[in-house]
């Protein structure tokens, strides 16, 4: 499902008062994070990954690298923080919501 700034908007106010679940630290981006982000993806839909101060990453870098592996979508990166968004096949929750905007 393609994002548009409507839909964006939406989710990103859905994700206020979310905080995040994983972290990115000093040793970066790797397949533990990924597994991680799939695990906590499939029951939210939305989640938030922080990227902590020691880590030395770009984090429009990560942002993309993130949702090109997860198959997730960018809904917005707030300072240190990445938004992403998957719609759940199985039990949409948010997604019922998306569709009618």
């Amino acid at each position: 499902m393609k994002l548009t700034s409507k839909k964006r908007a939406y989710l990103r106010k859905l994700s206020h008062d979310i905080s995040p679940l994983v972290r990115v630290g000093k040793d970066g981006f790797n397949e533990n994070i990924v597994k991680s982000i799939l695990d906590a993806i499939d029951k939210r839909e939305l989640i938030k990954v922080k990227i902590l101060q020691n880590a030395e990453v770009d984090k429009k870098e990560l942002a993309a690298q993130l949702a090109e592996k997860s198959s997730c979508e960018v809904v917005g990166i707030t300072g240190r923080i990445i938004t992403l968004y998957k719609e759940n096949k199985e039990y949409p929750v948010i997604s019922e919501d998306l569709r009618r905007i």
